[in-house]
């Protein structure tokens, strides 16, 4: 790994992305610091390993401000994106699959292939990056566990978890233009993360995520070299939001601003708001390691265990399970899912990633209904993946679209 690839000082300081950039952070309109409780980190017992988090030695909080609030961005054209495929192109699905229950293309984070590959309903490749001349002299592109498109739809915010950094690129002219974190080095100073996880842009230009193994929340902006934001006691993974948070390992925007988050340690979800307010917290019962929880629809979650099996649950406020997708055997049966979100159509679409393939499951029916990738075979090739970690509709239908991120309004995230 090539630990010199944009610091914190220099990331864009001479691209076009900063121009860009800037004119979706306009600037700070208010400060204020969040007085967290310093205490040692006792309950939940120790996080699991990567893709987890484990507690780490006790160090100094960290200050919390207000977000950046920015102006709409400025209309910008739109990027160059692949169109579907042509009639006869070949395609790679398992058999069975319905190509109908998708919307549209998904992107998926080919986590051990160190790629992101945008694939059609149908099961063809239309999209792949890096390709040779992505990347700028001293750039690598490593391990992506999570991907999600900006609210423009014309970025994309990849995280490489155990690369220790968060990457956006342009999809037009398929270049880095922001990077936050030290490359090959975790850390919790200016532009150091410890296994960040399930990075997305908000409208108005900052990006939110977990950082696991630092115990604690950001947001992130080209404009500051360390977190505009933050929520948790570094040093104390336990629950007991919002001062300390659990190994959170997700943050989700929800419709009405708030925010939903995972917490690994004691298998807990909390919506709280950008002040720390929590309205609700749940444990999961018989979800041992939850993982990347969202809003499925109005009042109900959806989360996965990641566990070998694994498991997709339906949940609500309380903690009671709706439904539950968890064979123990057979071709139903998941290996360490990290990932679902749920569908325009109300399917579910998951990665199942040791399993090497992106499914759709149809709760009403209990069944399969579309995959891609082999199941239980790796590869780099059509139809296969390698630990896919992450995945996102391609914009209209993307998490984006869904949540309501794509409407500008200043202050609400």
């Amino acid at each position: 790994m090539d630990m010199n690839r944009y610091s914190g000082a220099q990331r864009r300081s001479t691209s076009s992305g900063a121009t860009r950039r800037a004119r979706r952070v306009a600037g700070v309109v208010a400060s204020m610091v969040l007085a967290l409780s310093v205490t040692a980190c006792t309950a939940g017992g120790p996080a699991p390993a990567t893709h987890a988090a484990a507690a780490v030695s006790a160090a100094a909080p960290t200050a919390s401000a207000a977000p950046v609030v920015a102006a709409t961005p400025s209309p910008s054209p739109s990027p160059a994106w692949p169109p579907a495929a042509a009639a006869g192109t070949p395609a790679d699905l398992a058999p069975g699959s319905d190509p109908s229950v998708l919307p549209g293309p998904i992107i998926i984070a080919d986590k051990k292939n160190n790629r992101l590959v945008v694939v059609s309903p149908q099961g063809q490749v239309l999209w792949q990056w890096p390709q040779p001349g992505d990347l700028a002299a001293g750039q690598t592109f490593t391990i992506p566990d999570d991907v999600f498109f900006t609210p423009d739809g014309k970025d994309i915010i990849a995280t490489e978890e155990d690369d220790f950094v968060i990457t956006e690129i342009d999809i037009a002219t398929r270049k880095i233009v922001w990077r936050y974190g030290t490359p090959g080095t975790h850390g919790s100073g200016p532009n150091q993360l410890w296994n960040p996880d399930d990075a997305m842009m908000l409208p108005d230009g900052t990006v939110v995520a977990a950082d696991i193994k630092n115990c604690r929340l950001v947001d992130l902006s080209s404009s500051s070299p360390g977190p505009l934001w933050t929520l948790g006691r570094l040093g104390s993974c336990a629950h007991n939001p919002p001062a300390r948070f659990g190994s959170p390992n997700g943050v989700f925007p929800l419709p009405d601003g708030h925010f939903l988050v995972t917490e690994i340690n004691g298998s807990w979800v909390d919506e709280i708001d950008r002040t720390g307010h929590v309205y609700w917290s749940t444990h999961l019962p018989a979800v041992t390691y939850p993982s990347d929880s969202s809003q499925y629809k109005p009042g109900q979650y959806l989360t996965v265990g990641y566990t070998n099996p694994g498991q997709a649950v339906i949940f609500d406020a309380s903690g009671k399970a709706l439904w539950r997708w968890n064979p123990s055997s057979g071709a139903g049966r998941l290996n360490h899912p990290s990932l679902a979100e749920g569908l325009p159509n109300g399917d579910i679409m998951l990665n199942d990633d040791f399993n090497h393939r992106v499914i759709v499951i149809d709760p009403t029916q209990n069944k399969i209904v579309w995959q891609y990738g082999h199941n239980g075979v790796a590869g780099s090739g059509p139809g296969y993946l390698d630990n896919p970690d992450g995945i996102d509709l391609v914009p209209p239908h993307s998490y984006a679209n869904a949540v309501g991120t794509t409407q500008a309004t200043p202050g609400f995230w």
